[in-house]
């Protein structure tokens, strides 16, 4: 991060804190009441969530997620914050030699996952992402990315903001009610919830991170000088984590109506220059319609008026949707699959609870994420068995394995060769574990050389 860009990262962290400052905060003023506190709220979230769950076996509705496309806008609405994912501990691993700093270190490289693809939060979620084709979350306000941008910051002034980061990593990795219920209605509604359950697991505050983090305050809190400055450091870092859009503020910003049209100036953009003029829709074409995304709003209606869109039925009675859906479709491609979703809820008018979801109406059920899982994994089982010989796992594995061989020095590999290479010229530790921090960056880690990176540095700050 060049000089202009850290001048100005610190003077945006500066205000914020300013900001937290005057925000009410939960965390008590006494170090020795922390372990109390935080069983205390890891309880009420519990309870929380068994009245939830209660709530839903007696039929009340979904709490967060109208429909599909409402959980899909939720992924989008906090991707900036997610693929940021622990960025805040970051500028701790320099201090790698330090036994005060091991837990939140720890801590760092379980949110990369350890050097494991399917254990890197980031990656993990970018695989979230592009499953359910959510590529249009840089569209959003600047304050979506505000919470992003405090993480960031404090990975980059860590040395001057330690207090803040370790009462920042305190308030983040506490498990809130939110978390249990997002994964529990994003599973309802087929969509996987396990970046979501991984967080469940590893904040829990027995023997997680939020036990870590906790302990964290008391390894780094001052032997000499002013623990009170400290304390107070620490809670004012705390409260960062109440800044900029909150998960239940980006569920709650969903409007179905409002997100297609979002959907449909963007793609007027390209798609005024693509359409011929044979067809017509209210007496004006395609084009015309299109090269005014402010009259998007009237295009819609139109189409209504035309018979193209068939509101409150199927979608498949809509020939708009034959036209945008299926393999074959003249317009297939143009829309992404959350963009496909939001569409056709909007067409079936599956909208009731848009925006205020929490008012318990019973939802129709629909096989759940991991129940498919299940019955996909009851198949696969099935096939692998009626399999003939020719494809046993013995002489697949060997085939694989002389497929890796063949390729260890394609150009695939390359950035992984070099750096074995230059990780081999080096001969100091701490010159090693510097270009490994370096490698381990919140740009960097979920690549193939960062989380070889991460891999190599786990070994080593664990010897």
């Amino acid at each position: 991060m060049g000089k202009p860009l850290l001048e100005r990262s610190r003077a945006f962290l500066d205000s914020k804190l300013k900001e937290a400052d005057g925000l009410p905060g939960d965390l008590p003023q006494r170090m020795e009441a922390l372990p109390e506190w935080m069983e205390k709220s890891s309880e009420k979230a519990a309870q929380q969530y068994r009245a939830y769950l209660a709530g839903r076996r007696d039929g009340q509705g979904r709490r967060y997620f109208s429909n599909k496309s409402h959980a899909l806008y939720f992924l989008n609405a906090v991707a900036p914050t997610k693929l940021v994912d622990g960025s805040w501990l970051y500028g701790i691993l320099q201090r790698w030699e330090d036994p005060r700093f091991a837990n939140l270190i720890r801590i760092y490289l379980e949110e990369l996952g350890e050097g494991l693809p399917d254990k890197n939060h980031v990656v993990l979620y970018r695989k979230l992402l592009d499953t359910h084709g959510c590529t249009s979350w840089p569209q959003l306000d600047d304050a979506f990315f505000t919470q992003g941008a405090i993480q960031l910051c404090l990975a980059h002034h860590a040395a001057d903001f330690l207090p803040e980061v370790i009462g920042f990593n305190l308030g983040y990795e506490q498990l809130p009610l939110h978390l249990l219920i997002s994964a529990y209605e994003l599973n309802e509604l087929g969509i996987d919830p396990y970046y979501f359950t991984l967080h469940v697991t590893v904040d829990n505050a027995s023997t997680g991170h939020a036990r870590r983090a906790m302990q964290a305050v008391f390894d780094a809190l001052p032997q000499t000088g002013n623990r009170a400055e400290f304390l107070r450091r620490v809670i004012n870092g705390y409260k960062l984590n109440d800044l900029g859009m909150g998960t239940l503020d980006a569920i709650d910003s969903f409007d179905i109506t409002q997100a297609l049209l979002t959907v449909l100036r963007d793609k007027a953009i390209v798609g005024s220059a693509v359409h011929s003029d044979y067809c017509r829709v209210g007496g004006r074409t395609v084009s015309d319609w299109l090269s005014e995304p402010e009259r998007m709003p009237d295009f819609l209606a139109a189409l209504e008026t035309a018979g193209w869109i068939k509101r409150g039925e199927a979608p498949e009675k809509s020939r708009f949707w034959k036209l945008i859906s299926g393999e074959r479709a003249e317009m297939f491609g143009v829309f992404t699959g959350y963009e496909q979703q939001l569409i056709r809820d909007w067409i079936t008018d599956d909208s009731g609870l848009a925006g205020t979801a929490r008012t318990g109406t019973r939802l129709p059920r629909q096989p759940s994420f991991r129940a498919k899982q299940r019955m996909d994994e009851s198949i696969a089982e099935s096939t692998v068995r009626s399999r003939p010989a020719y494809m046993s796992r013995g002489v697949f594995r060997s085939q694989h394995a002389r497929h890796r061989a063949a390729n260890d020095h394609d150009d695939f590999n390359a950035d992984l060769r070099l750096l074995e290479d230059e990780l081999a010229a080096l001969k100091d530790r701490r010159i090693i574990m510097s270009r490994l921090v370096e490698l381990l960056s919140p740009a960097v880690h979920h690549t193939s050389a960062g989380m070889m990176a991460t891999r190599i540095f786990n070994r080593m700050f664990n010897a």
